[in-house]
C-alpha cells in the first residue's frame, strides 16, 4: 500500500482531550496520529524519537551547508542602519 492510499489514524480535538493517553500510546506504537478541528487537520501528534528525527533531517549539517551551491553569505551580513546625520551648528 502506498503512502498515499494509507489512511492515517485521526482524533477530533473533543476525543483526542478525553482520550489522551490512548492517543499518546498510539502514536508511541503506531506512528503519527492527526488531530482534527471542525473536520480539518490541526496538528500531529508523533513520538520523541520520530521529532528528533525530522529535526535533524530538516537541519542540514555544517558539511552540507559548506559543500552546497547555493549562496550561503546572504544572511552573514546584516542590513545597515540608516545614519542620522547631527544638524549643522552655524557658527557666526
Amino acid at each position: 500500500m502506498s503512502k498515499r492510499a494509507r489512511r492515517r489514524p485521526t482524533w477530533q480535538v473533543q476525543d483526542a482531550k478525553a482520550r489522551f493517553s490512548e492517543m499518546l500510546e498510539k502514536a508511541l506504537s503506531d506512528g503519527p496520529q492527526i488531530v482534527t478541528k471542525r473536520g480539518k487537520q490541526a496538528a500531529v501528534l508523533v513520538s520523541a524519537e520520530l521529532w528528533d528525527d525530522l529535526e535533524a533531517r530538516a537541519r542540514p549539517s555544517l558539511k552540507d551547508l559548506l559543500l552546497s551551491d547555493e549562496a550561503r553569505t546572504d544572511d552573514l551580513v546584516p542590513p545597515r542602519r540608516k545614519i542620522r546625520l547631527r544638524p549643522q551648528v552655524a557658527f557666526d
